[in-house]
């Protein structure tokens, strides 16, 4: 950078799920945005009317780019290939990720969950967690985990996580509500700062009710692996219905929009029911942006894995085992089947997951506005990401990577 701070002119940028008409200043020095006024010097850029958006951040992101989060060889390793796949996320316009760690032994992940405590990642997104998806879930809903590692609620969770993850690595846990002793482990995890979502589950509304009364506040991918919604049971994902007014205040809800999970017009009726609380998630897999073709298995899924297009499935089945799109395709997605506008959009990957994760405080992320974090992300008006910067640092440009491909190619010929 020429100077200490960076101008963005010519531009929109996203605010409260709207557009505002205004420039954007951002500090190199302390990567956090700057009041829009009163700066001499620096560097000016001109987005030739595109927009900025808060850098997008995945919260149900099992793995990509043939790395699975539940694949442990030795810390060393573990760790190179989280840095590997935080690069391709910033590629993505995300620039903070949760790792997903689905069900596995014990063992396993107090193997694994120190390798996830929250760091900076050079020019990449930065890990801010674990998800931990899994063990307390209902077997009739296990989709693609393996249900011999699941565990009754009164099974300790410093005794399947470790107690020192549990105090830095796990910041979301999933359970099903309706398992015994549900509402004592809800208070438990949530008592230490852990948020709890609810899925995998079989869980009636009554139980989701009681779930969030005891400090749950959120719902894992909407209307998969749970009970459906119907006319005189709408289950786990009625809750989504609960006006702002309700005490607690309604859950935050994931939706998978990437046309295998749900039908483009159920993802559409999600959103629309409670904008400022849908989250859009891939819950992706190893397998995104891998070619089409049948891969072995792993610690979680020990069956081979067909990709097609869109679609992973357990080989020889219909069961998915994931999904297989970039985020900002999933945003792209709910702009197309929804009608809403880019800024709302938007807002299901930045603002409303930093606040359902509480990290939108002064210094933090998500949101736009004078002292967060500059970590930001360049888009056109259909949503394609054109630039990624991560604390005031540009880390990865669209235009400068054909460039350099078409370099490369050359060279080569």
């Amino acid at each position: 950078m020429s100077g200490w701070f960076t101008l963005f002119t010519n531009c929109r940028y996203v605010l409260d799920g709207q557009l505002v008409e205004d420039h954007l200043v951002i500090s190199d020095e302390t990567g956090l945005i700057l009041k829009r006024e009163g700066y001499i010097g620096g560097e000016a850029i001109d987005l030739d009317d595109n927009i900025v958006a808060p850098g997008f951040l995945e919260l149900h992101t099992n793995g990509a780019n043939g790395f699975h989060f539940t694949h442990f060889e030795d810390e060393t390793s573990y760790s190179k290939k989280v840095d590997d796949v935080a690069r391709y996320y910033a590629t993505q316009g995300v620039t903070g990720f949760w790792a997903t760690v689905a069900t596995v032994e014990g063992e396993k992940f107090q193997k694994i969950l120190p390798s996830l405590t929250p760091r900076s990642i050079s020019q990449s997104a930065s890990l801010l967690g674990a998800h931990a998806e899994g063990p307390y879930l209902h077997p009739t809903k296990k989709g693609a985990h393996n249900s011999s590692f699941f565990q009754p609620c009164t099974t300790p969770p410093s005794t399947i996580y470790g107690t020192t993850s549990l105090e830095s690595s796990v910041k979301l846990v999933t359970l099903a509500p309706e398992l015994l002793s549900s509402t004592a482990l809800i208070r438990t995890l949530t008592s230490s700062g852990t948020k709890v979502s609810l899925g995998h589950s079989t869980a009636t509304y009554a139980d989701g009710l009681s779930a969030v009364k005891a400090g749950a506040t959120g719902i894992t991918h909407t209307l998969n692996a749970m009970a459906p919604f119907t006319s005189r049971e709408p289950g786990l994902a009625g809750l989504i219905s609960l006006p702002e007014t309700h005490v607690p205040p309604p859950p935050y809800y994931t939706i998978i929009a990437d046309g295998q999970h749900l039908h483009p017009n159920t993802v559409s009726l999600l959103h629309r029911a409670n904008p400022r609380r849908s989250i859009l998630v891939t819950d992706s897999i190893e397998l995104a942006s891998m070619p089409d073709g049948t891969y072995p298995g792993h610690a979680q899924i020990p069956f081979e894995q067909t990709k097609s297009g869109t679609r992973a499935t357990i080989a020889g089945t219909d069961t998915l085992i994931g999904g297989c799109i970039p985020l900002q395709q999933s945003v792209r997605n709910l702009m197309e089947w929804s009608g809403c506008g880019i800024a709302e959009a938007v807002g299901t990957v930045t603002e409303n997951v930093a606040g359902f994760m509480g990290v939108d405080g002064e210094g933090e992320r998500g949101v736009l506005r004078e002292g967060r974090r500059a970590d930001l992300t360049v888009l056109n008006e259909q949503g394609e990401v054109l630039q990624t910067w991560v604390a005031g640092h540009k880390v990865w440009d669209k235009d400068e990577e054909i460039a350099a491909r078409e370099d490369d190619g050359e060279a080569r010929g």
